[in-house]
């Protein structure tokens, strides 16, 4: 079997090695969380570490579903292995939602019962968190799959988380303001809330077949209804398998004396239609107009 060289390809390849990573910086940067919490004494960096090391778990999960999703067709699944990215961007996206909430419910217990951690040790540890995830994340922003963008909003989080860390430190360095903590924290977790609600819908969109954003139907029944010999198009179905890469099925009725070649010709500017509007699997069935199909009643 030859190797596919194809952009699609080279881009899914390096989406994987996004998440691989995203996911060392997450493992190396727990350990040193884990060994800075207990120099520090500071019970919210020693929980961030654990939390850290769930985060690892999941990304490692991410990481071997979205090696999985690089698989070509086969009898098994005969449209490939992409749809495997899709479930770790669940994943990812569920492990955020539950940490992010878990998050603001400590948030709430530290507005009860401030807690005053030590500001020293926290900037020396927030400078080297803001540039371990500020890279993964700089790494991870051009990514377009919905796992590569599940995986960026958790090195946001934690980048954030970071910044926010570091901020606090610095003016609990000169002022006794513990309640600045957790009222960041809440903020920031409110953002990763939201984005994180955005990111699993576009996922379930994908997953329940809906037509792809910037897709449009109607548009491309006229484009291919106003090429000659096209006299009608019915049974038009879209999809796309992962967010990226979309589908097409569709029946095109022709002229009745349209020869052999006339409709490999009609095969050849329908397929160009739908490339051009970002499709590039179609599946085309030509039929004549005293053709009974049986499907031209229910996709209408």
């Amino acid at each position: 079997m030859g190797h596919d060289h194809s952009p699609h390809h080279a881009h899914h390849r390096a989406a994987t090695g996004n998440i691989a990573l995203a996911f060392f910086s997450n493992l190396g940067f727990a350990l040193v969380e884990l060994a800075g919490g207990l120099w520090t004494n500071s019970i919210a960096i020693l929980s961030d570490a654990f939390h850290d090391f769930g985060d690892s778990l999941s990304l490692a999960v991410a990481w071997r579903l979205q090696k999985i999703s690089e698989r070509r067709a086969d009898a098994a699944y005969t449209y490939g292995y992409k749809r495997f990215a899709l479930l770790g961007a669940l994943f990812i996206s569920a492990v955020l939602l539950v940490g992010s909430l878990l998050i603001v419910r400590a948030c709430i217990g530290r507005l009860v019962e401030p807690q005053e951690p030590d500001a020293a040790g926290m900037l020396g540890l927030a400078v080297f968190g803001v540039a371990v995830n500020g890279f993964a994340a700089w790494r991870l922003r051009r990514g377009h799959s919905l796992s590569e963008r599940a995986v960026m909003l958790h090195m946001m989080e934690d980048l954030l988380g970071w910044i926010a860390v570091l901020a606090v430190s610095i003016v609990m360095l000169f002022a006794d303001l513990p309640l600045l903590d957790p009222l960041l924290s809440i903020a920031i977790s409110g953002w990763v809330l939201w984005n994180v609600c955005r990111n699993l819908r576009a996922t379930f969109r994908v997953l329940l077949q809906r037509v792809p954003a910037g897709v449009d139907p109607a548009e491309i029944r006229r484009e291919i209804e106003a090429l000659p010999e096209v006299e009608a198009v019915h049974d038009l179905h879209l999809w796309s398998l992962d967010g990226e890469h979309h589908i097409t099925t569709l029946h095109a009725v022709v002229s009745a004396d349209a020869a052999g070649a006339g409709r490999i010709a009609v095969k050849q500017a329908i397929r160009a239609v739908c490339s051009a509007k970002g499709i590039e699997h179609a599946t085309i069935e030509i039929e004549t107009p005293d053709e009974d199909c049986g499907l031209t009643r229910c996709s209408r």
